[in-house]
């Protein structure tokens, strides 16, 4: 694994400094205009947003001293407040920004998800009972969304590879499929016509089993807000971020390919796999750079994300200008 400087992480008695809050989302303000073009645009052709808003033409494979940055991956760190007060859950909304304010107060207690499929031990948990199984260990993890702007995330969670050994997958599953909660009354963001619910997404059985895919259920020490996809979601850092489900409350193993929300939107944009990939541009916009939220200048993205050591064999073979 690409070693993450711990100049990348925000101490605690940082990240809960009041001052420089202030400071980092006046920074992050500045990083949303600069955003903008990939922030909420909707296709002309059709009216579908990107899964964090994208329709950018990314200008930063031009931008001077990109060549030096590769293998760069030091910057300034990602602070609480950004990471909870700029969000994609379209459940809500659109709007980064309006995320935390439409989600405040969601309950997530009681909670329970639903393990099954081709299993030879199904069961449903609930929430306290996932927390109380599974010790839960820090994991910080680099996430690059799809619309090329990305966070370092210290999260909190178990591997999900602990949970489908539980239930005992039989040879017949391949796939694991995810499934957010399906809640319209209180979720505004689901009334659109534009996508199919509840979301869905999916994972090949060993990418699933990977050590690196977790079930997360808290960040920066503390549970998930509603906004971050409280009370348990999905995180696969070597995928864009828009793979990590949140609000999760079904999990089945299946024989076939799952169509996760996306694919079914805008299925000439995003594939099964979504791997983080410089070399594949998205059809409105180059993959070769990010902008970091709470830095101005971009840095180069690296191949999966930099995790290419833990999961490059698991496409040894594929095309995955095919396979995107």
């Amino acid at each position: 694994m690409t070693e993450i400087k711990s100049s990348e992480i925000t101490p605690q008695h940082i990240y809960r400094d009041r001052r420089k809050f202030m400071k980092t989302t006046g920074t992050l303000a500045l990083g949303a205009m600069v955003l903008a073009a990939c922030g909420r645009g909707d296709s002309p052709e059709t009216g579908i947003v990107s899964p964090a808003g994208g329709s950018a033409a990314d200008s930063a494979a031009a931008t001077p001293g990109v060549a030096q940055l590769n293998g760069e991956v030091a910057g300034e760190a990602t602070s609480f407040e950004a990471i909870t007060n700029f969000n994609n859950f379209y459940e809500f909304t659109t709007d980064k920004e309006k995320v935390a304010r439409l989600a405040e107060g969601y309950p997530n207690r009681p909670w329970a998800v639903e393990v099954g499929g081709l299993v030879r031990n199904p069961k449903t948990y609930d929430i306290e009972e996932l927390l109380k199984t599974y010790d839960q260990e820090e994991r910080i993890y680099r996430m690059r969304c799809v619309e090329g702007w990305s966070m370092v995330i210290p999260w909190l969670g178990f591997s999900l590879a602990k949970l489908l050994k539980d239930v005992q997958p039989t040879s017949d599953a391949k796939y694991v499929r995810f499934e957010t909660v399906n809640d319209p009354e209180r979720m505004p963001g689901m009334r659109s016509p534009w996508y199919e619910w509840p979301y869905v997404e999916g994972l090949r059985l060993d990418e699933a089993m990977n050590d690196l895919a977790l079930l997360s259920t808290g960040l920066y020490g503390e549970e998930l807000l509603p906004q971050s996809g409280a009370p348990v979601r999905l995180v696969v850092p070597w995928k864009y971020g828009f793979k990590s489900i949140k609000s999760i409350v079904k999990i089945d193993l299946v024989a076939e390919q799952p169509t996760s929300l996306w694919m079914a939107a805008a299925p000439n944009e995003y594939g099964f796999y979504a791997n983080v990939n410089p070399d594949v541009p998205h059809p409105r916009w180059s993959q070769r750079t990010e902008r970091r939220i709470g830095e101005t200048k971009r840095r180069a993205t690296l191949p999966f994300n930099g995790y290419a050591d833990q999961v490059a064999h698991l496409y040894d073979g594929m095309d995955l200008s095919v396979y995107y």
